[in-house]
Formats: structure tokens, sequence, C-alpha cells
């Protein structure tokens, strides 16, 4: 028989998503409800206790006094309550593949070759995750996943994906680009994130008079290439995410020198921990197309 003093969870989680983001909508929208749902569970939270959690401001929630000593301990129990679930139970292994992609390489390169595995593989139920940044891999979520690096992930088994160049790129009919000191005119495009870049690029070319830190900055690969087939600026190109702006004829290459780079895409897969029965088939088949499709361009 439940204890008399404690809520019900369906109170608890919505209290943690508000407090947590201070927003009833953010947390309608985590927890897949209604806004509605939310501020009644929270309002039904706080006469249980008999004190207000949050100040509600017109535009924000501000949680009080009492709400901020709560927060951590109603966090501390669903943390609790999960690891429990997960020590007792282990992890559900005919759930879905979930591989997690750095999103350029998910769309440019992933996509156009998916269909290959799904049609030689059909009976796996596979989910693809799009990142932006190298977040931290959280085993939980993800069986697999794709980052771009140096191959320095303690903690993983690594299988290195692209032997990367780089190359800049621009649009079709972009005049004054006849030598590579010919950047200093234009705009260069940078994409966050990444180590080695237009300095490398430079220095190879013998481009020293080209500030490589001038221009815009942006956090994908894919925004680089939009806007450097918009005329917007000069992307620098990775061979490996490239090939289909410069095969549709939307890019093109103003020079001929390209730069091998260090950093390439790799694949991670845990150490520890029971593995997708899966996934064997999957890294099989991602190892063999990078191997088909050569060493980047």
């Amino acid at each position: 028989m439940p204890a008399p003093d404690l809520p019900p969870l369906t109170w608890l989680r919505a209290f943690e998503a508000a407090g947590r983001t201070l927003s009833f909508t953010q947390a309608a929208a985590e927890l897949h409800v209604t806004q509605a749902a939310i501020s009644k569970h929270v309002r039904a939270l706080e006469l249980h206790v008999q004190q207000p959690l949050f100040h509600r401001r017109p535009r924000s929630l501000e949680l009080t006094r009492w709400g901020a000593s709560y927060l951590p301990k109603v966090q501390d129990a669903l943390d609790r309550l999960a690891l429990g679930t997960r020590e007792v139970f282990g992890r559900r292994l005919n759930r879905a593949l979930t591989l997690r992609v750095a999103v350029s390489f998910a769309v440019n390169w992933l996509a156009p070759r998916l269909e290959g595995f799904l049609r030689a593989h059909p009976g796996v139920n596979v989910r693809i995750v799009s990142s932006v940044w190298n977040d931290g891999f959280d085993s939980d979520l993800h069986d697999l996943d794709i980052q771009y690096g140096t191959g320095d992930w303690p903690g993983f088994r690594s299988h290195r994906l692209t032997w990367e160049r780089i190359i800049p790129l621009c649009a079709p009919g972009t005049e004054g680009l006849r030598r590579p000191e010919d950047l200093a005119q234009h705009r260069l495009l940078h994409v966050m994130g990444y180590q080695q870049g237009w300095g490398i690029w430079l220095a190879a070319a013998g481009a020293g008079g080209v500030d490589p830190g001038q221009g815009l900055h942006v956090d994908t690969t894919l925004m680089a290439l939009a806007l450097a087939a918009a005329g917007a600026g000069v992307a620098l190109g990775r061979g490996s995410l490239a090939a289909p702006d410069l095969a549709a004829g939307r890019l093109i290459a103003p020079f001929d020198l390209a730069v091998p780079i260090d950093e390439a895409f790799y694949l991670l897969e845990p150490q520890v921990g029971a593995r997708h029965p899966e996934a064997a088939a999957l890294v099989a088949w991602l190892l063999a197309e990078c191997a088909g499709a050569g060493q980047g361009a």
C-alpha cells in the first residue's frame, strides 16, 4: 500500500519537468501532454504538499523556496527509480537499433545509401537520430554513434569511416577566384566544432596574405554548403560531405588543391554493456560502404 505522503508519479514528473525548464509549455512538449495537463498536475501537487512550488509570472515561471528545495529531491528519486529499473530488468534488446549520426553526415552521406542496408536487412528496425555537436554518448538511448574527430574516444571501440581532404567550394559563376590569394576578397565560411580548417588549407596553398579567421561561422556543414551554393561565401568542403553538391553542380572547386587532414568520421560502439543483436550487421555494412566509397574526395 503506498505511503500516504507519496504524491502520484504523474504529478512529480510534471513538477520535475516544469522546474527544470521553468516552463509549463516546454514540460508539456517533453512529456507529450498538454500545457493545461502540466498546470493541473503541478497545482494538484501544490495542494498535496500545501505549499506553492512556483511563482507564476506573466511570461515566466520561478521556483519558490519550497519548490527549489523540493526539486533536487524529486530528481534524485526519479533517477534512483530509473536506475533500479535498469538494474533489475536491463535494456530491452528487442527495441529498435538506434544510430546517432552527425547531421551533415546523416544527410549527405548516409541518407543516399541507407536504402541498401534496409533492403538487405528487411527485418531490422532501425532508428536514426541526428546530432549537431559531439555530445556525450548515452548507451541507454543509442546503440551506435557516428562522430567527427581524431579517433580518441576512451571507453569506446572506434572504427574510422572516412579519410578526409579539404578543398574550397563555391557557387558556379563565382568571379575573382583565379588564385588562392583571391580568397582575401571573399567571405570564408567556417563550421564550428572543426579543429582543422581554413588555416591548414591556406598554409598549404601558400596564401599567407589571407586572414584564415575572417568570414561567417555556422554550426553545420549543411548550412555552410548551402550558403556557398547561394553565393554567400566560399565553404571549405570535406570529401565525404561535399560529393552530392559537386555531383549535382550546385558547387564547384575553383582550385585543384585538396589537403589531407587528420580529422574524420568515426563509428563508435560502447566497450561495455550488452550489444544490440542487430548492431553487428549495421557495423559491417557501414564499414563495407565506406571502404567502397574510397577515402574521401
